[in-house]
């Protein structure tokens, strides 16, 4: 975790620290497949990259030092692959289905059904910009958890009066840190991630337990990665908004994202 969007609902740009710690990252991520042999390299950009006004600039320096070419890919596209690693994942194949997909900038919704994508969209509702606004990094009360939700459910109206779908996938790393944090996993196995159901209960539970600690105390919760600790309950809330806006009581998760989708169709059969 980089923290590439960090300051950039405030300034408009990626910041310098936040470019260095990413290009380090990804050139770890490089060197390790070098080692390995691989034979291509896929990398694509989300949200923080298409808003960003120096994303063009950011995406030319991480070419310099890696030399890997970033794709930048709309929402919509983000959540099509998104969609199509649920579904190879999760052995969805009949009925209506929505994945959606929630980051610290955006979330990506896929409506489906059977084979089929019907719609696809990104809105700009992400863990970061909630918990800047309302310092949900903090413990809270319940009078600004409340404000937040409302804010979230606001900002989310387009998923508004949908029909209730069949089966409802979430994916994202506030989703399976959740997850983690049900099945206290002291070190994170995404097979047993991969497929857990969680319901309103266990979602409600948990955005009380984060709204009474702060992020350092937040740390200490077993499961919950630690730098993962700040932005966790926005996450928690945009969650359970999407449940109650779609009318469902549960929803499965997919430890199988963006990148999972790319390989399928990059370098799949």
């Amino acid at each position: 975790m980089t923290r590439l969007g960090e300051g950039l609902a405030q300034q408009g740009v990626i910041i310098d620290a936040a470019l260095e710690r990413t290009a380090a990252a990804i050139a770890g991520m490089v060197d390790e497949a070098k080692r390995h042999g691989v034979r291509a390299i896929a990398a694509v950009g989300t949200a923080g990259l298409r808003i960003a006004s120096n994303g063009n600039q950011v995406v030319a320096a991480i070419q310099a030092r890696t030399g890997v070419l970033i794709e930048v890919i709309s929402g919509e596209e983000e959540g099509r692959l998104a969609y199509v690693a649920a579904k190879a994942g999760l052995g969805l194949n009949k009925g209506s289905l929505v994945v959606f997909d929630t980051g610290g900038g955006s979330s990506q919704f896929t409506f489906g059904h059977d084979a089929s994508v019907d719609e696809r969209f990104s809105v700009d509702v992400g863990a970061v910009r909630y918990t800047e606004r309302y310092r949900l990094d903090h413990a809270v009360s319940p009078e600004v958890l409340r404000e937040a939700m409302a804010a979230i459910s606001a900002d989310l109206s387009r998923i508004d009066g949908r029909p209730i779908p069949d089966a409802l996938v979430a994916m994202g790393g506030a989703v399976t840190n959740i997850t983690a944090v049900m099945h206290r996993l002291a070190t994170y196995d995404p097979e047993v991630v991969q497929g857990t159901v969680l319901d309103r209960v266990e979602i409600d539970r948990q955005i009380e337990l984060y709204r009474s600690q702060d992020a350092d105390a937040r740390r200490a919760i077993v499961g919950l990665q630690p730098k993962r600790a700040e932005v966790i309950l926005a996450g928690a809330c945009i969650v359970r908004t999407v449940m109650e806006k779609l009318g469902k009581q549960s929803f499965t998760v997919s430890d199988r994202g963006l990148r999972h989708g790319v390989l399928a169709e990059r370098f799949g059969a």
